[in-house]
């Protein structure tokens, strides 16, 4: 089954796999940065469904970004004890290559080498071997 070889490839991975009213979520850490009082994360998450009825996986991602601590006032917080949490979309359709070459919307810099688009080629993959087609989703909506 579909689903049995997902879990199989995501358990290769330092990432979460859950399931909730027959959509998974696969999520993890892809950076993380620590300064003084103030932390920063950077997290991967992908939701899918496996449509057995129409054998369709439909696929979408997410990349966000979340932080807390004292800002030293340069990240639009402001001085003193902040939050501060954007999310970012990775597009209108996939992306290709390492975030790090193609993505500027994360203000702070940080060090890493994780190509997302390997899990999505994963997926697909997994998918057409499986007989089913693979659906981009730009949103979470009609998953």
């Amino acid at each position: 089954m579909l689903i049995d070889q997902i879990k199989e490839y995501v358990a290769g991975l330092p990432a979460t796999l859950k399931e909730k009213r027959g959509v998974y979520s696969v999520k993890f850490i892809v950076a993380e940065r620590r300064v003084f009082l103030s932390k920063k994360k950077l997290t991967y998450s992908a939701k899918f469904r496996v449509d057995d009825d129409n054998k369709e996986l439909r696929f979408t991602e997410m990349l966000k970004e979340s932080g807390s601590g004292i800002s030293s006032g340069d990240d639009g917080i402001g001085p003193g004890f902040g939050f501060k949490k954007e999310s970012y979309r990775t597009g209108a359709g996939p992306r290709s290559g390492t975030i790090a070459e193609q993505s500027q919307l994360f203000g702070a810099k940080y060090d890493y080498t994780f190509d997302f688009s390997k899990i999505r080629e994963e997926m697909e993959r997994l998918a057409r071997d499986s007989g089913y087609t693979f659906k981009y989703k730009t949103t979470t909506l009609g998953l």
